[in-house]
């Protein structure tokens, strides 16, 4: 029989080509837990129509991409039990990023370089379109090394097999390169520079300075730590999960991610391990000294623009050359604990797969649903242009409540009684916190009460305030959760973003997806998103309804409302 090792290192030569060729989003270890199942039947938590297994544990987003017409997804997971722990590559695939058909695992702890945990990664294209895959892998030393995988078939547009490179780790820490063992992980896809290097980040700190770890290599394989990061910054602890892309500044289509040139802007996102939060920054990429600079007036902290103000992390984008669009994929946890996550038998989900684009102003992204999730509309529902007076709340009725998509704008005419912006009001999370849904003001609270009971003992609310800045009105997008649910020990924490809308010369327009307990809201035409968790005890099947509510004291105008009940999809 021929020599594994030599069979292996051929088969990686032909995959390759010739010349050119995440402690994870960290989780508290419940050992005795790791691995218990649950046979619980009653479900009403369970999404229908965003993706997630059938049980389990699963967390980040793994190695999205197209290949062959078909969507693949990769994704954390826990194959034993409802908590972090036993981590393998989970992987689904799909025609539409709706509908899901799970695989085999593709990768798992089966070499001295992965033998402790098979973390995140992401999916490049090598020349002729043969994907591989960088992912971090747990050696037995417990360290954070980087592995490569190539699918078996490349035939085969479902890659159901992946093969580990002999030469695994590619990258690991030493005595040498001052790397943190325990905070090296998350590889982003690479790009191709125009010397003919493969460029790829990694996640890691030093100290409490976040860094973005830049290698290169001509083959793929072998790879060279550079003396700079691509960027870094202080007091902002481990970076995990990074990711670098490039974005137009003349078009909402995506880009490859090894595209340089004019018209281009550059975004580097990091989810921040401190404190469970992920913020990107928008700049400038030296592609000659291998540099990120974030453009004047970019926040690069976490303060600074989010993709998502809720729960969202470990977020990883893709770039589909089908349709020319790049698309974000993000994590949705939790609100409920270890134990009650074993006694459902699942934690976790992935939200609605975003399209992602440069606003027309430079200075932020916006993101909206993919179209294709509005197949599973029906039973539409429009309620005419009307006027919201103060301390109002109309049903709308003829939609499912607990399964629907909403798209409702409000027009504002009259601003004198709009509060005065305290200069101090600078957190909106803070804000949304001491003016939440119940808490009347001149203009707002005004949105809708989701997932919401007959009598409104249990509702989350989604609204916009307005308030008189010293030049110009604010726009205010709250996610109130602290009413949703009678349940008294699940994280109900209210969420807030800033939205950049002129309320005099614009439409405030907000869309939620509902999901049994996913809300999934965005502002502004996708300039703010804001995703919650929420597990009513009364607003469940016929039990749920649906308001358009002012708790202001000046009327607003009600100019587009539109809803659907949404079907389920077939995921897993």
């Amino acid at each position: 029989m021929a020599n594994p090792c030599v069979w292996l290192i051929c088969l990686f030569s032909i995959l390759l080509g010739s010349s050119v060729l995440q402690l994870e989003a960290s989780h508290h270890v419940y050992r005795h837990l790791q691995s218990l199942q649950s046979t619980s039947t009653n479900q009403p938590y369970r999404t229908s129509y965003h993706f997630q297994p059938p049980k389990n544990w699963m967390n980040d987003p793994n190695g999205p991409l197209i290949y062959k017409g078909i969507y693949h997804l990769f994704y954390q997971y826990n194959p034993k039990g409802a908590v972090w722990g036993h981590i393998v590559w989970a992987h689904s695939t799909s025609t539409d990023l709706v509908n899901w058909t799970p695989h085999a695992h593709a990768i798992y702890p089966s070499q001295e370089a992965d033998i402790n945990g098979c973390w995140s990664g992401s999916a490049t294209f090598l020349p002729g379109g043969k994907p591989a895959i960088l992912y971090t892998g747990i050696d037995p030393q417990k360290q954070q090394v980087q592995n490569l995988a190539v699918p078996k078939n490349l035939s085969d547009p479902y890659l159901i097999e992946w093969v580990k490179s002999p030469y695994n780790p590619l990258m690991a820490p030493n005595a040498m390169n001052q790397i943190n063992a325990s905070s090296f992980r998350d590889p982003t896809t690479a790009w191709l520079g125009l010397d003919g290097k493969w460029r790829v980040i990694i996640g890691s700190k030093r100290h409490h300075r976040g860094l973005a770890i830049l290698y290169r290599s001509k083959d793929f394989v072998h790879w060279t730590k550079a003396k700079h990061p691509l960027h870094s910054a202080k007091d902002t602890g481990m970076w995990e999960c990074p990711d670098f892309f490039p974005v137009s500044s003349v078009t909402q289509n995506g880009l490859d991610t090894s595209m340089i040139g004019l018209g281009i802007k550059h975004v580097l996102k990091a989810s921040l391990d401190d404190t469970k939060h992920e913020y990107y920054t928008i700049g400038t990429y030296n592609h000659g000294k291998d540099v990120y600079t974030p453009d004047k007036g970019s926040v690069d902290n976490d303060s600074g623009l989010r993709y998502d103000y809720g729960k969202f992390y470990a977020s990883k984008t893709f770039f589909d050359n089908v349709k020319n669009r790049r698309i974000l994929w993000g994590w949705i946890n939790e609100s409920t604990n270890a134990s009650i996550d074993v006694l459902k038998g699942w934690s976790g989900v992935q939200a609605i797969p975003r399209k992602i684009w440069l606003h027309k102003s430079g200075k932020q992204l916006v993101q909206w649903p993919i179209e294709e999730i509005e197949k599973l509309r029906t039973k539409r529902v429009d309620s005419p242009s009307t006027v919201l007076k103060g301390g109002s709340v109309v049903e709308v009725s003829g939609v499912t409540a607990t399964q629907a998509d909403v798209d409702i704008a409000f027009e504002i005419t009259e601003f004198e009684k709009a509060e005065v912006l305290d200069p101090s009001w600078t957190n909106p999370q803070v804000l949304c916190s001491q003016k939440g849904a119940s808490v009347k003001g001149g203009l707002g609270p005004f949105g809708l009460l989701v997932l919401a009971s007959k009598n409104l003992q249990e509702y989350t609310a989604v609204f916009f305030r307005v308030f008189k800045g010293q030049s110009k009105y604010v726009v205010l997008m709250c996610s109130d959760q602290s009413r949703s649910s009678l349940h008294l020990d699940y994280d109900k924490t209210t969420y807030g973003a800033f939205v950049d809308v002129d309320p005099v010369h614009e439409k405030l327009s907000l869309r939620s997806l509902i999901d049994n307990s996913i809300v999934e809201s965005f502002g502004g035409e996708g300039k703010a998103c804001i995703t919650a968790r929420v597990y009513p005890t009364l607003a469940l099947d016929g039990g749920a309804h649906l308001y358009a509510f002012n708790n202001g004291t000046e009327s607003v105008k009600i100019s587009r409302l539109s809803a659907w009940s949404m079907k389920k999809a077939q995921i897993n």
